[in-house]
């Protein structure tokens, strides 16, 4: 269990988060064998093929939290001495005072007691999670979860040079993203996925039982059961050219 508080909102954004993750992989995967690096001063991370150094995928970078098996705790970016109070993770902090979330609003977030001695497991899946947030509650994507010193884990929030998602590609990738996600509320992230995506969507009838989205290169139905789970997908995606 990652911050309880927060978790909800990571899978509210599953479906669009997974989606936005596996292209950032691709794109990277496509470099071959790569490093990352990260330009604090520039507010940069980069991909840098190893075999040839002038094939990079260079993202800008806005640092949202640290977590650290330290102090086990994880520092919000804009509470970070070198952070920026005003920037990007401030859009979770002003959320959170809103919504009257402590975990958002605390400048440094100490781990949950039941934390076991996997600490580095949790502080990964952690980082996940609140990637996940950040992505929900900005409309940014994708995150990285990169590991810093001494078991540190920097989450980031990237604008990458990555197409926009659409449903067409969406539907040629929702098959290998679903088979490894579980999904909680389906209906919701299938609502959210839509929302962040800048899709329509269309409910089917007034018990949520389907829902269709759609945009230029095509459309597709969510089918239900009563417990909001997925049961179907059928798609008409418009010719390639």
């Amino acid at each position: 269990m990652t911050f309880a508080a927060l978790q909800p909102l990571a899978d509210r954004a599953a479906l669009f988060t997974a989606l936005r993750q596996d292209a950032l992989s691709a794109a990277a995967d496509a470099l071959g064998e790569h490093r990352w690096d990260a330009d604090m001063q520039e507010g940069t991370l980069s991909f840098t093929a190893n075999a040839d150094p002038s094939r990079t995928l260079v993202a800008r970078a806005h640092l949202i939290a640290t977590i650290a098996p330290g102090p086990r705790s994880l520092l919000w970016a804009w509470a970070h001495p070198q952070g920026d109070a005003q920037g990007i993770a401030a859009q979770l902090r002003d959320y959170g005072a809103q919504h009257g979330i402590h975990e958002l609003t605390s400048p440094e977030v100490a781990f949950p007691a039941e934390v076991s001695d996997d600490v580095d497991a949790w502080i990964a899946a952690t980082a996940h999670t609140i990637g996940g947030v950040a992505v929900e509650l900005t409309g940014r994507s994708p995150y990285y979860s990169a590991p810093v010193s001494g078991g540190t884990r920097a989450v980031f929030l990237l604008d990458a040079p990555l197409p926009s998602l659409t449903v067409g590609d969406a539907m040629i990738t929702l098959p290998r993203i679903l088979s490894g996600l579980a999904l909680t509320d389906a209906r919701t992230a299938v609502w959210d996925l839509a929302r962040l995506a800048g899709w329509t969507l269309t409910w089917a009838d007034e018990s949520f039982s389907g829902a269709s989205v759609a945009d230029a290169t095509g459309s597709a139905t969510f089918r239900f059961d009563e417990q909001a789970r997925l049961t179907g997908i059928e798609s008409t995606l418009a010719p390639r050219s």
